[in-house]
């Protein structure tokens, strides 16, 4: 059954149209509030398939507003500079044999791990662990590296991943709904075109399908694509 505050939001909103982004970030933001600070998600329906390796759309993007969430870290670096580069930079969470065995034991307390290139090697073996949660460190995705501060700054910093699933959307937070308007939509309209620039070469017809976007507890508001596919 649909809440009041839910039918109040559906009154403000055609869900047949699609609006330009501008627009839709307005729509959403005069829905009424929830009593908690709602995550506002965008998701776009892509025309790949993902079950072609050559097909597979991921990457990250900084989002110009951060994502509004406390993001913990947990770096994995022998004790040297890079683990105090880590430390410095506020990583939550920082060691070498004693963080793997914590794994090992299953703890995953984070939303990012980071690994220098050095302690990978180690951390490969936790793929069981870290794996399934998507919580491996990657050099595509800027995780695995030499320079553990600048990763950990990013990351905090409100850098966001995006991965297709296996129906070819792509879900990204990209903010609050205590965002300005002029916020939300400067860090979806990054989302939009950066997963617009992970085009895969082999995809041919539209790219870029649908887009909605959406808050924990709110109607989708459906996006119109047209200005990021005239290129």
């Amino acid at each position: 059954m649909p809440s009041k505050r839910y039918k109040k939001a559906l009154e403000q909103v055609d869900t047949k149209k699609t609006y330009p982004l501008k627009a839709a970030v307005e729509v959403m933001s005069k829905f009424p509030k929830a009593k908690f600070n709602e995550t506002v998600d965008l998701a776009v329906r892509l025309g790949v398939d993902p079950k072609h390796s050559d097909q597979m759309v991921r990457g990250t993007v900084p989002l110009p507003h951060g994502s509004g969430k406390v993001v913990r870290v947990l770096v994995f670096a022998k004790s040297g500079p890079a683990a105090d580069a880590a430390r410095t930079a506020g990583a939550e969470f920082v060691g070498f044999d004693d963080m793997i065995k914590k794994c090992q034991d299953g703890w995953t307390d984070f939303d990012v791990a980071i690994a220098t290139p050095e302690a990978m090697v180690e951390v490969r073996k936790l793929g069981k662990v870290l794996g399934p949660r998507g919580l491996m460190p990657n050099p595509k995705t800027g995780t695995v590296t030499e320079d553990t501060a600048k990763a950990v700054k990013e990351v905090k910093a409100g850098r966001v991943e995006f991965k297709i699933d296996k129906a070819g959307n792509v879900h990204v937070p990209v903010g609050k709904t205590t965002f300005t308007a002029t916020q939300l939509e400067e860090n979806a309209r990054a989302v939009i075109e950066a997963v617009a620039k992970a085009k895969p070469q082999s995809v041919k017809g539209t790219y870029l399908q649908r887009c909605t976007l959406s808050a924990t507890m709110s109607p989708p508001v459906r996006v119109d694509l047209r200005e990021f596919t005239h290129h």
